[in-house]
């Protein structure tokens, strides 16, 4: 909103006058009274406890007016006129503020009342006339324009007309494409069309002729609005094919079959249903029996009903479908409460059946229920072999010397918190070291991934090594001593993506520059800096295991 003193200014930098008439003070169409208050702080004001009092529009135009007096002059002039006057100490601030030396002034008070101006009618102006009554200006220069355009078609050369005088009969002549009756029926009906062709006079509202003016004017309007009439005429025999409404009617494919089929796929996607066919694991092939193979269950959180279903049916199998993990370490949990023990083999016990290599270590995805002894299995029900399933939890392998950066004290800090603290704090803390560590990691979009963190891969079984999908270096080869692929560092890094962890200011190691590593760079001190850095490992290893390793969990 346009105040008094913003204007004022204005108008006095670009020297704009400024009206004063019937006690309102008028910049173009605004006006205000003369003793309106403007937003600049009376000197008055700076006292402690003072009111707040501001210079009048009327004072600071009288101000500007007699800048050229002296300031007694000033004042003696100013007290006739019974207008208040600007001391002596604040006239330098207030005109290098009017005068646009200063783009503000502290004295202003942003905060001020402000009246709205009122709107000032232009002198010279009729509100009676109407649009149709003033007089076109353009219209010569328009006139004279549409002359031009028709002298430059009319000075264009033409074709000669065609008529039964200059029509010539012979060889290679108009006849020869066009019988001489088709040449007559042609001016015939161009002769009837003119016949009908009423010439429009230019009349006034008495029914008088205008003149030879205005009706010459009337024509050429007529003449240039003949290119207008033609390509309406074109426009209107056109047939839009293609709109944003037909486009989506088509007999050819449904919409709404389309987009519910997308959206079915992403939603299978979210949910883990929609991934890539699972390698399959390093286990001899047993012969199976196809006709009697049942299909695999597929977890959905959205259809509880046909679990309650299952629940009902475990009665013979022992199977605690209440339980839970709380309170209980890992080891517990993947290894269970008492060993199991190998079956023994019996004479019955095929030779496909032979149990497991104690040393595996079973996952938590995959702890199957075996039948209680002499228990048959219900009809239709699924032999507990087939209901195993392959774990798809990733694993992070970290150096187990307690000089790297990254250890089992601190990994869940690192990875998970994303935040670095030392091993020797944790150690400080009373931190007890774990051999085995599930992260959860809260990615973007709120879900949460579990990652199985370990410092011992000799301890891994065969299948367990295709989910090992990240490693920490720390530069010596006999980190990989025992590893598979004959523990070459250049083969292990082209199949698993590879981190060396360090500060920012040591020395990079020798055997890290030229291998194929994602360096991590920490502060010693700034704290801060962590999460930036640390969020580089998770970048490198979605795309990694989205583009190498998709069957897993990421």
């Amino acid at each position: 909103m346009a105040d008094p003193l913003s204007l004022l200014r204005q108008y006095n930098i670009s020297k704009k006058e400024i009206i004063e008439r019937e006690n309102q003070i008028i910049f173009g169409e605004f006006s205000w009274p003369k003793d309106v208050n403007t937003n600049y702080l009376h000197y008055q004001s700076s006292r402690e406890g003072a009111v707040k009092k501001y210079y009048t529009l009327e004072c600071l135009l009288f101000f500007l007016k007699n800048i050229g007096l002296n300031h007694t002059a000033y004042v003696r002039k100013a007290a006739a006129s019974n207008i208040p006057v600007v001391p002596r100490p604040y006239r330098k601030d207030i005109l290098a503020y009017l005068n646009g030396e200063v783009s503000t002034s502290a004295s202003i008070d942003k905060t001020a009342p402000l009246e709205i101006p009122t709107q000032v009618k232009r002198v010279g102006t009729d509100e009676t006339e109407t649009p149709a009554k003033k007089p076109r200006l353009e219209d010569s220069v328009h006139l004279q324009h549409v002359k031009q355009q028709l002298a430059a078609r009319l000075d264009a050369p033409k074709e000669a007309s065609v008529t039964l005088d200059n029509i010539k009969f012979g060889p290679g002549s108009l006849t020869e494409a066009m019988s001489v009756e088709k040449i007559a029926a042609i001016k015939a009906k161009r002769l009837a069309k003119k016949r009908t062709t009423i010439k429009r006079v230019a009349t006034d509202t008495d029914g008088t002729d205008i003149g030879d003016k205005d009706a010459e004017k009337d024509n050429l309007k007529d003449m240039l609005a003949f290119d207008v009439d033609v390509t309406k005429n074109i426009i209107s025999r056109e047939r839009q094919w293609r709109t944003r409404t037909s486009i989506f009617h088509t007999s050819g494919k449904v919409f709404s079959k389309n987009i519910f089929a997308i959206l079915q796929s992403i939603k299978a996607r979210e949910e883990g249903r929609h991934r890539p066919p699972q390698p399959t694991p390093l286990v001899p092939s047993t012969p199976v029996n196809k006709s009697v193979m049942p299909q695999p269950i597929v977890y959905n959180r959205y259809d509880q009903e046909r679990f309650i279903k299952q629940r009902e049916e475990t009665e013979g199998f022992k199977i605690d479908t209440m339980g839970t993990y709380h309170g209980m370490t890992l080891k517990s949990v993947t290894e269970g409460n008492t060993p199991r023990k190998p079956a023994a083999l019996t004479p019955n016990t095929p030779a496909h059946q032979t149990p497991s290599h104690p040393s595996a270590t079973p996952n938590i995805n995959s702890v199957t229920a075996s039948p209680a002894p002499n228990t048959r299995l219900p009809s239709g029900a699924p032999s507990p072999t087939h209901q195993k399933r392959i774990s798809r939890t990733p694993i992070i392998i970290i150096p187990a010397a307690n000089t790297s950066l990254i250890t089992m004290l601190n990994a869940r800090e690192i990875l998970q918190d994303m935040k670095f603290v030392t091993t020797e704090a944790k150690r400080a803390a009373g931190c007890k070291r774990e051999n085995e560590i599930l992260l959860q990691r809260q990615k973007g979009d709120g879900t949460t991934v579990p990652y199985r963190v370990v410092d011992n891969p000799l301890k891994l079984a065969r299948t367990d090594w295709d989910r090992v999908v990240a490693v920490f270096v720390m530069g010596p080869a006999w980190q990989f001593k025992g590893w598979p692929w004959d523990a070459n560092p250049v083969e292990i890094f082209s199949k698993i993506c590879a981190f060396h962890l360090k500060y920012d200011e040591m020395k990079l190691d020798a055997n890290v520059a030229k291998w194929a590593v994602t360096v991590l760079e920490l502060s010693r001190t700034g704290r801060h800096r962590d999460r930036s850095a640390l969020m580089v490992f998770w970048e490198k290893l979605d795309h990694y295991i989205m583009n190498c390793k998709s069957h897993l969990r990421y």
